[in-house]
């Protein structure tokens, strides 16, 4: 049976940075061939051509489908199934799909719907990224404008006017793989840190919380996550049962880079015992609160490649294929996470 496409739920509210977020990642998409489902509702809506283009060969304006017939959540059947199957009977089908949800939607019941028998075996949610906006967020508000959140319920008849947004908010969080702290550079430091632990905290156990400028993540970061979050919606709690819509829009242009991550390859020779040496990466990530680790490994006595894919402190393992005649019998592992890393301590904990 052919791999499952892994797909991103991208989930904030209005004016997080949702949309930046994903322009950034077409800008930088290495490659991947991505498609893109937005939520877009009423005169709120984000505006699909903001994202058009910003991928090339990558995204095409092909590639972006725009679901305009109310909340995500209340349209599963009608919109939402049948728009994942027009991408996955494509010829060429994507890479990686992304979703944008509306901004007051709940990533729950999307994230569910990835169970239905019409999609269940060709696609799997490779996480649920929640955007934050941290200024609003550190100021009690949880939108930049909560007037404009507001408007976007009262346009919906199907939405719970009276959900508090810190309802709505607990929801999102409780779903997200991913928090991205976004705006993190209109705070200063210790009130970045403290919003990003008192997140961390609320969150479930393993879910990581990144800061972010304008949405600049790497690509690496935001895809590849592999949890596959459609599996265990028990952990996912719906706290509160309410109905959502709409967006995003944090475009401000600038010409600066915030380089927040870093990643290295560290080589080593091979390894003896593939489960001992899963427990050494899993212990080595806790301790150096490592996002990403990935690579390949040649162990002893056995003629195939091992891959190693880790994201937090879970750990896949499998060996993919042959090593080949000229290919040196070694391990290489790239080690990504946020700037500041402890390179000497990581190299000496994989090596040892």
């Amino acid at each position: 049976m052919p791999a499952k496409i892994p797909a991103t739920v991208v989930t904030g509210f209005l004016g997080a940075g949702k949309t930046t977020l994903i322009r950034h990642m077409l800008a930088n998409a290495n490659g991947r061939r991505i498609a893109l489902i937005i939520n877009e509702f009423g005169d709120l809506g984000v505006d699909g051509d903001i994202l058009k283009g910003c991928g090339d060969e990558t995204c095409s304006d092909d590639d972006i489908m725009e679901l305009s017939n109310g909340c995500i959540c209340c349209t599963v059947a009608e919109d939402f199934v049948p728009t994942m199957q027009k991408l996955l009977d494509r010829p060429e089908p994507p890479d990686h799909i992304v979703i944008e949800t509306s901004g007051l939607a709940l990533p729950q019941p999307l994230v569910r719907a990835f169970n239905w028998p019409e999609i269940s075996t060709r696609v799997t949610v490779d996480g649920v990224v929640t955007v934050v906006d941290g200024k609003a967020v550190t100021e009690g508000r949880f939108a930049h404008d909560v007037d404009a959140v507001d408007a976007q319920r009262r346009s919906d008849d199907n939405l719970d006017h009276e959900t508090p947004l810190s309802e709505l908010f607990e929801d999102q969080v409780a779903c997200a793989d991913m928090i991205v702290v976004n705006k993190a550079d209109l705070l200063d430091e210790a009130a970045s840190t403290a919003l990003a632990d008192r997140l961390e905290a609320e969150a479930r156990s393993g879910v990581h919380v990144v800061r972010a400028a304008h949405g600049e993540l790497p690509v690496e970061v935001l895809l590849g996550q592999g949890v596959g979050s459609e599996a265990d919606l028990a952990a996912r709690r719906e706290v509160h049962h309410h109905h959502h819509d709409d967006e995003d829009d944090d475009h401000h242009d600038h010409d600066h880079d915030h380089d927040e991550f870093e990643s290295f390859v560290i080589t080593r020779p091979e390894i003896t015992d593939p489960v001992q040496f899963a427990e050494q990466v899993a212990d080595t990530i806790r301790a150096h609160d490592i996002l990403r680790l990935k690579g390949f490994a040649a162990v002893a006595g056995k003629p195939m490649r091992l891959t190693l894919q880790a994201v937090g402190p879970r750990i896949e393992t499998y060996f993919d294929r042959p090593l080949g005649p000229s290919e040196p019998r070694e391990t290489r592992l790239v080690v990504i996470g946020q700037t500041g890393l402890d390179r000497a301590g990581i190299e000496a904990a994989l090596c040892a």
